[in-house]
């Protein structure tokens, strides 16, 4: 299947017409990056549709059709962009602790851990009984077996999974749940009278997005919002971790308050913010945010209309429904990397070339997020549209594997220079990887420089 094809289900499942099709160029085939698996299709297709939703917009706010174009090795280095960020010309930013990664265990099954934040790792080392150091952790799980492993870190709220084929993941209860579950689950949730969209210089001029999100899916999305004009405002709170760089590479456009929703006064803050809101995106489990106040139905009645994106690991049904994870160790547990290590011919888990389930998740959230906004200036309501990462990687497994796929090298930042721009921003001279979609009456620019958490006070700007 081609990307113009993909595109015509992914439309049709997020109610856009497809009109816009036509008006779409697409250039470059697989592979892009060294994978056995379609991820230049995979970033093609999930950048093309957040293009093509934004396109739509505009169509109702100007009557005007525009030309997009979007090539697949530009929206492939899009899906690696923490990769290539520099800080006034220093080094590569550290994206990993260094205990992070894949171990084998006593029976001989690989385990990947995720250990970025404090509290995962600590907890990780204190379950094995082990030092803060690989060779010690190495030790330590070669007395485990892979399953009760897995087990154990699940029942303590910590991340780590176990490495399946692809015919044991399906096999597996979650991976029947998300096949219940739609790629991108789009549901009215509440009465509200249409708002029409009116003339602007944008698509998204005016529009006030709040992202209640970290790490990068959710992140992606507001970043995509803000690229075609958004007001996109990040609210985390000064307790909670973070990866500087993904802080620094997703922050283009933003504003980023702090509010701990642990204190009233907060929540009161969040709930006038949400009140004028017209986009709220959240990465909390399924149910998570409930306790604070926010869940769907109860933001929907704060501001009739709004347009409510939550984010997942693994669906919002099924066994490992309120479990946490992270696309590294979704593309462990599902088969991803074992199909990928014997494509290539080695032993032990292989990622892919970019963290494809976070960045294709992030695409469609503001994909869908767009076309809820269109939807809503015809017909009114409230909606509640649903992405998980899991369900993104059944969808990226779908599209097959490819023979060629190590053929080519691995892009370094020199070799795509000319895919990256510098600005201004709050932490110094960044250079990074331009938006991927070319928009030809509505070009994509962050009229906003990536600043520190929490920089700004929680309120819209005039």
């Amino acid at each position: 299947m081609e990307t113009a094809e993909i595109l015509q289900d992914i439309c049709a499942s997020v109610g856009l017409p497809a009109d816009g099709l036509n008006e779409l160029e697409l250039t470059g085939r697989d592979p892009v990056l060294p994978s056995s698996f379609r991820v230049g299709t995979v970033a093609q297709a999930a950048v093309a549709a957040s293009a093509l939703a934004a396109a739509e917009v505009w169509y109702q706010r100007s009557g005007q059709r525009q030309r997009i174009k979007v090539d697949m090795r530009h929206a492939a280095i899009e899906f690696r962009s923490d990769r290539y960020i520099r800080i006034d010309g220093g080094p590569p930013p550290e994206l990993w602790d260094k205990i992070a990664g894949t171990y084998q265990t006593g029976d001989g099954r690989w385990v990947r851990l995720h250990t970025n934040f404090p509290h995962h790792r600590d907890g990780i080392l204190d379950l094995l009984g082990a030092a803060y150091e690989r060779d010690a952790v190495a030790t330590a799980l070669g007395e485990w077996t892979g399953q009760d492993f897995e087990d154990a870190v699940a029942e303590r709220g910590l991340v780590a999974t176990m490495m399946r084929t692809p015919g044991e993941w399906d096999a597996h209860p979650q991976a029947q749940a998300l096949d219940q579950q739609p790629l991108i689950g789009i549901k009215r949730i509440g009465d509200a009278p249409p708002q029409p969209l009116t003339a602007a210089a944008r698509p998204l001029a005016g529009v006030r997005v709040l992202d209640l999100t970290r790490i990068i899916a959710g992140p992606v999305c507001g970043r995509t919002l803000a690229a075609h004009g958004a007001d996109v405002m990040r609210v985390t709170a000064p307790h909670l971790p973070s990866v500087a760089a993904l802080v620094t590479d997703a922050g283009r456009g933003k504003l980023s308050t702090h509010l701990d929703f642990a204190a009233e006064d907060n929540r009161e803050s969040l709930r006038k913010l949400i009140a004028e809101a017209d986009i709220f995106v959240q990465g909390y489990r399924p149910g998570g945010i409930d306790r604070w106040g926010f869940s769907p139905e109860e933001v929907a009645k704060i501001r009739p209309g709004i347009i409510y994106v939550s984010l997942s690991a693994y669906g919002h049904l099924g066994p490992w429904s309120q479990r946490r994870g992270y696309d590294s160790l979704i593309q462990t547990a599902s088969g991803i990397n074992h199909a990928e290590a014997e494509a290539c011919g080695q032993d032990g888990p292989k990622a892919l070339p970019c963290q494809a389930l976070d960045h294709a998740s992030g695409y469609f959230m503001a994909a869908a997020a767009m076309a809820a906004l269109a939807r809503r200036a015809e017909q009114g309501g409230s909606w509640h549209i649903r992405v998980s990462l899991a369900r993104t990687g059944r969808w990226i497994q779908s599209l097959g594997q490819i023979g060629n796929g190590f053929d080519i090298a691995d892009p370094s930042l020199d070799e795509i220079h000319d895919l990256v721009e510098d600005s201004a921003s709050g932490f110094g001279q960044l250079t990074a990887v331009r938006h991927a979609a070319q928009l030809a009456g509505t070009p994509t620019h962050w009229a906003r420089p990536s600043m520190p958490l929490g920089s700004h006070p929680p309120v819209w700007p005039d």
